[in-house]
């Protein structure tokens, strides 16, 4: 029971911060701006912090993994789908934020 939560809301997590990265990605791409935009920003700066001050692994995966995960079971999203997500998401994440703080310096228009 405790397995099947923390994978729950660890999936929901990986699904809610891919699409904010995705979002962020855009936003910078099309100079985008306002509230929604600014939200989605802090909250993925917030997830990779998270991210590196645990050593560049998801605390969610440990303690799914005390729960008896297997390695590589701790969404219910495919192992296939989750092993690249530090390779996708880690060079997007930077290009996305260095777009962002490019347009709203005026670096870029």
């Amino acid at each position: 029971m405790r397995l099947s939560l923390v994978r729950g809301v660890h999936t929901a997590i990986y699904i809610v911060m891919a699409s904010l990265v995705v979002a962020v990605f855009f936003g910078g791409l099309v100079g985008a701006s306002g509230f929604w935009l600014f939200a989605a920003v802090v909250l993925v700066v917030i997830e990779a912090s998270v991210f590196v001050g645990s050593g560049m692994k998801c605390p969610l995966t440990a303690v799914a993994t005390k729960y008896g995960a297997s390695p590589g079971a701790d969404t219910f999203l495919p192992e296939q789908f989750t092993r690249h997500t530090l390779k996708v998401f880690g060079p997007l994440i930077v290009l996305s934020l260095l777009q962002i703080v490019a347009r709203w310096s005026g670096v870029l228009r």
